[in-house]
């Protein structure tokens, strides 16, 4: 099991209202320069609320929610201080997220 570490807010305040696309970017071009794989992803609708330890979350978010998950606590401690206004938490699961099953593509 991998422990995946999660900032969760309304689709509308992300996708909207911040500039997750930039946040993004930067991320991905840090990553880029320190060869380091790509250990964040946005799940729209996330399936992990659906689990009883996570309602306190899904009633915080109760429609449209979307998540950022990672492996790395560090990033997501990070966003919730970046963006606010996100609740962060954690769950174990073994999830086999990469970028070729997510058809994340880097632009070089």
């Amino acid at each position: 099991m991998t422990t995946y570490y999660f900032a969760l807010a309304s689709q509308n305040f992300l996708l909207t209202e911040e500039p997750l696309e930039e946040v993004f970017r930067e991320r991905i071009n840090y990553y880029q320069s320190h060869n380091k794989a790509i250990d964040f992803w946005l799940i729209p609708d996330p399936k992990f609320l659906n689990k009883p330890e996570m309602i306190k979350f899904k009633n915080i978010v109760p429609d449209e929610a979307i998540a950022i998950i990672s492996t790395n606590s560090i990033f997501i401690n990070w966003l919730k201080l970046r963006i606010g206004y996100v609740c962060t938490g954690q769950f174990e699961d073994n999830l086999k997220l990469t970028e070729e099953s997510l058809n994340i593509t880097r632009k070089a």
